[in-house]
């Protein structure tokens, strides 16, 4: 399935890119702004791009909640990305079904021009329209602003990772943990993320 474009009046254009069927010019693309965002030693394009290439070829889950990436291009290139995936977490009510927020980032060229709004938004609609009940996302202090601008709260819960060799230990890393939307019935207590953070 090709990308999709979208586009609202003077909104900047998104794309959809499908994960499941993602080409390599595309998750090349994708992985060449992750790195210029958050460059580590270990991680190259390459190494990305054959992550992205690898990962969700073989998903067989509800079509509304297929992983995706919203992306802008300008001249070419990823200025602006957020990616999803499909999550099943354990909580105290039961198994839930989220979207699983991951990789948000924009060029420091386009900043300014709220290109990382309309892809979390893009994101976000996912849960206005049912297709997930919550979005769940770690991020740091100071990023979250920018997330409860968009209608995000911070979750006070403690997350596990029953798949760890240490359970216990914090699967996410970032140091603030949220969801979206702020209303509904979120669960308290221990979170279970059946696999590592995102």
């Amino acid at each position: 399935m090709p990308a999709i474009s979208q586009a609202t009046g003077g909104s900047p254009k998104i794309e959809t890119i499908d994960h499941r069927t993602i080409s390599e010019a595309d998750a090349r693309a994708i992985a060449e702004l992750i790195v210029s965002i958050w460059p580590k030693p270990d991680r190259t394009v390459e190494t990305y791009t054959a992550d992205i290439l690898a990962h969700w070829t073989a998903y067989h889950g509800p079509e509304e909640q297929h992983p995706r990436s919203f992306v802008i291009r300008q001249a070419g290139r990823v200025v602006a990305h957020a990616s999803f995936f499909p999550r099943t977490i354990g909580t105290s009510k039961g198994d839930i079904p989220i979207l699983a927020l991951a990789r948000v980032c924009t060029d420091p060229v386009v900043r300014g021009r709220r290109y990382g709004d309309t892809v979390v938004r893009a994101s976000f609609a996912l849960v206005d329209d049912g297709s997930f009940p919550f979005a769940l996302f770690q991020t740091t202090e100071e990023v979250r602003p920018f997330y409860e601008r968009l209608g995000a709260v911070v979750v006070d819960n403690t997350f596990v990772n029953s798949f760890a060799t240490d359970p216990k230990a914090n699967p996410f890393w970032a140091g603030v943990n949220m969801r979206y939307p702020p209303k509904g019935d979120w669960p308290g207590g221990e979170i279970d993320l059946r696999g590592p953070g995102w």
